[in-house]
């Protein structure tokens, strides 16, 4: 435990500790943090019985998600807001009708209350849950520290507090540093990340395929410069990247084969445009349209909601039908048949009249109809229309068809044949 220097921190604390109790049992200090308590008793209350009411508020206003995301962020606070607000009210009173000493306390936590709201809020601004919560802890731990007058000497027992490996010295201080550093530096890269993928979800001169893959790219290069410049500016020896980058190597050639490979394809799919968001596909006995591309795979939603995520690999080297690659209209075939007894211009006739007036059905190019054979007991027809909207489904639309050219035979008195089979027994004890 000498390494890292732990009795000398307890040594240095144990005094600080000591002086700041016996300034804190004097009886107008008490007074002081009464009233700070009695301060968070009633922002509480406060806030327990507003907050009804703001919500009611809330729901009545028109609010664009930045505004409405600020003010739940204040109603969630708002306990600690009044608290702060009570805290300045009565601290300045007491500042101009007594000594300053009689309101130090209150003041002093009053601006550290501000401190620690005010970062509270603007951590909110940091997308991901571990850095946000990382950040906002340090913030307040620093903001404290300086505020108390102990910050210089909580850096140098960090500092102090060291581990050598090596040529090399690893101190607590060297640790904070570089997890607030590349903090930092992802947070200003995801922000500019989320910034260009707007612009580019929105440039209509590229490509769908082509805005996801600038995307990436995009993102790719933020997150990785990133990560350098955090390392650097904590010292990190760059030129070790080089061992690790041929470890990297070994492991891709023994174990990553498959996730480079989809990931390459994934790169290809979007190079070649075959494929892109919104897309209809089928792919062995999976159907549906495409929701997102991924790095590792595709996102295939169904029309019963599942949704597939297929390696991008699969979509390389199998039989992919897309339904709306260069055109999203789709022909669809219906094979019936009829009587001998009816007449087969007639039955084409009605067939493709009675399929127009099905919504989705599109009239140019129009239904068609033909005879395919001469069946054992009917006349067997095939019947011909196109979509549109592949994404909608093509058994709902086929059952619709189905509908109402059974309506439209009934109408005209047409059967519809079925297999018949004559039956001849034979009594061998007859004579």
């Amino acid at each position: 435990m000498d390494l890292f220097g732990i009795p000398e921190f307890i040594s240095e604390l144990t005094p600080i500790i000591r002086n700041w109790l016996v300034t804190m049992s004097q009886p107008w200090r008490l007074g002081q943090l009464a009233v700070i308590a009695a301060t968070l008793g009633m922002g509480w209350l406060f806030a327990a019985r507003a907050t009804p009411h703001f919500n009611r508020w809330m729901r009545g206003l028109t609010l664009t998600t930045r505004r409405a995301r600020f003010l739940i962020l204040v109603r969630d606070r708002m306990s600690w807001i009044v608290m702060v607000a009570l805290l300045w009210m009565v601290g300045l009173i007491l500042a101009e009708v007594t000594w300053p000493s009689r309101s130090y306390l209150i003041l002093f936590a009053a601006r550290l209350m501000t401190a620690l709201v005010l970062i509270s809020i603007i951590s909110r601004l940091i997308r991901s849950r571990p850095l946000r919560q990382t950040t906002r802890w340090a913030a307040w731990i620093a903001v404290t520290l300086s505020m108390i007058g102990y910050f210089d000497e909580a850096v140098a027992i960090a500092d102090h507090a060291a581990l050598r490996l090596g040529d090399s010295r690893i101190s607590v201080l060297l640790v904070i540093q570089a997890i607030l550093s590349i903090g930092a530096t992802i947070m200003v890269a995801s922000w500019i990340s989320g910034e260009a993928r707007t612009r580019l979800m929105r440039n209509e001169d590229l490509s769908p395929s082509m805005r996801v893959l600038s995307e990436k790219l995009v993102t790719v290069l933020l997150y990785g410069i990133a990560l350098l410049v955090g390392l650097q500016s904590v010292g990190f020896d760059l030129t070790t990247f080089t061992v690790l980058s041929g470890a990297i190597g070994i492991g891709i050639g023994f174990g990553l084969q498959k996730v480079v490979s989809n990931l390459i394809s994934g790169v290809i799919l979007l190079l070649d445009k075959s494929i892109k968001p919104g897309d209809v596909i089928s792919l062995g006995d999976t159907f549906g349209w495409i929701s997102g591309l991924g790095a590792r795979y595709v996102s295939v939603v169904t029309r019963d909601g599942r949704e597939y995520l297929i390696p991008n690999e699969d979509l390389i080297t199998s039989q992919v039908v897309n339904w709306s690659h260069s055109s999203t209209l789709v022909r669809l075939d219906i094979d019936f048949g009829v009587s001998y007894d009816s007449d087969p211009h007639l039955i084409r006739k009605i067939a493709v009249t009675s399929t127009i007036a099905v919504a989705r059905v599109q009239s140019t190019p129009a239904p068609v109809c033909h005879i395919t054979g001469f069946g054992d007991s009917s006349i067997d027809f095939v019947l011909r229309f196109w979509i549109d909207d592949p994404s909608g489904g093509l058994t709902n639309i086929r059952g619709n068809v189905f509908l109402a050219l059974w309506d439209t035979l009934k109408e005209n008195g047409v059967e519809i044949p079925f297999p018949r089979r004559d039956v001849t027994i034979v009594n061998k004890d007859s004579d």
